[in-house]
């Protein structure tokens, strides 16, 4: 055989081994993507597997007998490919087929399930050789997102958005060497000279006290008449940058109510964004808040962008919403503010008001927890979290790194139960905890279920019946007093 005949023997090989190589990986691809549907959804994962046998080889060679036997009423007209060719062509065209009509159906979710259960067969399982196996599955879920991108066009993004912020590159603001304090502590106010407004007090740790800044509490109505107006009273009354910014972001939070109603309707006029429809009606949603917030920033001469993102909360713990928020560049460095989660949250379709100050200059590490940014830099960290990862972790608030809390077990965002789930905490502040259970989708109105707990480090839920749960956390200072929200863990059970 001559070289150039060699030569070509070898390229064929190499088709034949990669198309060969593609045979095996695209049934394979099909059954992990719908058995991971299936184990999110809390369905029986055995029904993908079978279905993995008529995607190669009962579909394929099904297919191949049912041309064999045409061509044989065809008075034996003859086929040009061999038939490994055949079986490997029909086995791709079957399963591309199967994989688009997944990710055609299941747009979002199929990326979210991979990322949060793709290593469903390997529960109960640990060691090296797991945990590579679990590294290479869940390191497979980032070839999906992009079909989660394209079915996600968040509308709180609009043309105009596109160029704000393009050319910054952000400096996060760098990371406290003080130990934080539990939520609930107060630093001690700085005196001010006699006659002079009092000032809030500059923290070293996370959260604030959650006290509007007194320049806003004391703004006088005839002040507040135009985004300029109030911007200028700001500025001529605070010079901190800092109490500046906040000062923005505590006249947002404080006086612009959530347009509830138009939220549960999945029904949000456009003017809902609008900064100027906003100041003037006093409501709004996120999109509001966020650009309201900007457009004092230019008031004041603070630097302020407008952000958009996807948010996991107690009430979306898996399906992530569309949002919008805020960086604030102060003294060279990019701290985050998110006016819409720090003014009050719906309760019974209405708004109920109540300022905080756990979304205000949040450290990234702990604001990546709950908010993912369209543009991976606004994370403001030097080594980034995937959009998989992101869903994978649990739902944890700042206050629960605040408070020093750390969920031991379970450590993602979905598991599987047969019947009961057991938590364990690390709590070195020794803050009271109360955990509970609902039904998934069950909304404020649902039954709430306690799970049996010692109040610290350890609490165990025993569900009625076969369902997905929202098992929820809660943490106080003190044993009689108002627990918040912390964390939750969405659990499938089958008891």
């Amino acid at each position: 055989m001559s070289r150039p005949d060699r030569s070509i023997s070898w390229i064929g090989l190499g088709f034949k081994a990669v198309a060969v190589a593609a045979m095996i990986a695209a049934p394979l691809a099909g059954v992990w993507l719908a058995s991971s549907l299936a184990a999110f959804a809390n369905r029986a994962t055995w029904l993908p597997l079978v279905a993995g046998l008529l995607l190669f080889p009962g579909l394929p060679l099904a297919w191949e007998g049912f041309s064999a036997l045409r061509a044989r009423k065809a008075n034996g007209k003859r086929r040009f490919l061999t038939f490994t060719d055949r079986l490997i062509l029909r086995t791709l065209a079957i399963n591309i087929v199967f994989l688009a009509a997944l990710l055609g159906l299941f747009p979002s979710r199929a990326f979210v399930a991979v990322s949060a259960r793709g290593d469903w067969m390997l529960d109960g399982h640990d060691g090296p050789t797991a945990e590579r196996a679990r590294r290479l599955l869940l390191g497979c879920a980032g070839a999906v997102e992009w079909v989660y991108r394209a079915s996600n066009d968040n509308p709180y993004r609009q043309a105009k958005d596109e160029g704000e912020g393009k050319d910054i590159v952000p400096v996060p603001v760098p990371v406290p060497t003080t130990v934080p304090a539990p939520v609930g502590t107060k630093p001690s106010s700085s005196p001010t000279p006699s006659g002079e407004p009092s000032r809030p007090s500059r923290p070293n740790r996370h959260p604030w006290p959650a006290e509007v800044h007194p320049i806003v509490v004391d703004m006088p109505r005839e002040v507040e008449v135009s985004v300029a107006s109030v911007g200028k009273y700001i500025a001529e009354r605070e010079s901190d940058p800092m109490l500046r910014v906040k000062a923005l972001h505590d006249w947002v939070a404080d006086r612009i109510a959530y347009d509830v109603p138009s939220y549960l309707a999945n029904n949000v006029p456009a003017h809902d964004g609008d900064p100027d429809h906003v100041f003037r009606s006093r409501v709004g949603v996120c999109a509001g808040y966020a650009r309201l917030l900007a457009d004092l920033g230019k008031a004041t001469g603070d630097e302020i962008v407008y952000i958009t993102g996807d948010v996991r909360s107690k009430d979306s713990p898996m399906e992530a919403e569309h949002h919008a928020w805020n960086a604030a560049r102060i003294n060279g460095a990019w701290y985050l503010i998110d006016a819409t989660w720090n003014a009050g949250y719906p309760k019974d379709g209405a708004f109920e008001k109540r300022y905080q100050t756990e979304y205000l200059f949040t450290p990234p590490e702990q604001f990546v927890l709950s908010h993912f940014p369209d543009d991976a830099k606004w994370q403001l960290l030097e080594h980034s979290v995937s959009r998989a990862e992101f869903f994978r972790r649990p739902v944890v608030t700042p206050a629960f790194i605040a408070h020093g809390l750390e969920l031991r077990s379970p450590d993602r965002s979905q598991v599987s139960a047969s019947g009961s789930l057991e938590l364990t905490l690390a709590n070195p502040n020794n803050v009271f905890l109360l955990v509970q259970f609902e039904a998934k989708g069950a909304g404020s109105g649902g039954p709430r279920v306690r799970c049996e707990s010692d109040f610290h480090t350890r609490a165990r839920c025993d569900f009625p019946a076969t369902g997905t749960y929202d098992v929820q956390l809660f943490a106080s200072v003190q044993e009689s007093g108002t627990y918040d929200y912390v964390a939750s863990v969405q659990v499938n059970a089958r008891p």
